[in-house]
């Protein structure tokens, strides 16, 4: 297994709450192979090192939100206090508290994780990119269309002059027809 498919386990918990990329207590937990109260003690014991845009507790509609994007459901009758949500940095500093060579390792993949998401949106162009090559395509399109439509104008022109072209010929054929014809051949009758 190459190291990016290692890595998806890893980004499928990674959530967008509050404009910021964050993992949840339990998932972290369960990377880490404790429980989830075991994370939160420490965490607790240590909370000077998780400032507000380290870490945040979910509030009810944002947890209510992601249980429903969750596939399965905890049946245990609900969860006593609200998850903490941890930042990139927030997990970097799990790394401190949880003094263990598992949770280095996996901490280690969370944060080459948090990176190529990174990147990717980097890679990614911004909005005003997009509008700027949207308005670019525009302006072409609308160049092509003007020039679509004087071409058609020209045509019509050209087709319009080529019928009174025709027309006239017709006309003078049709006056030619209505003088009297001298006839040419035997005369039969007598005079």
């Amino acid at each position: 297994m190459n190291k990016m498919n290692e890595l998806i386990p890893i980004q499928n918990k990674i959530y967008e709450i509050r404009g910021q990329k964050v993992m949840l207590d339990r998932d972290l937990a369960a990377l880490y192979g404790i429980e989830t109260k075991v994370l939160k003690q420490s965490v607790n014991r240590n909370i000077k090192r998780f400032p507000d845009d380290f870490m945040l507790q979910l509030t009810l509609e944002e947890f209510e939100s992601l249980r429903s994007q969750f596939v399965t459901s905890n049946k245990r009758g609900g969860t006593r206090y609200m998850p903490y949500a941890f930042t990139e940095q927030g997990v970097a500093m799990l790394s401190s508290i949880l003094n263990s060579d598992a949770a280095i390792e996996i901490n280690i993949a969370i944060m080459r994780v948090f990176v190529a998401i990174r990147q990717r949106v980097i890679a990614l162009p911004t909005t005003e990119q997009r509008l700027v090559q949207l308005e670019q395509n525009f302006e072409e399109l609308k160049h092509d269309l003007e020039e679509i439509f004087t071409d058609y104008n020209d045509i019509n022109e050209d087709t319009r002059v080529q019928l009174e072209l025709i027309n006239e010929s017709l006309a003078k054929l049709q006056e030619k027809r209505t003088k009297p014809h001298r006839r040419i051949g035997f005369n039969t009758s007598k005079e």
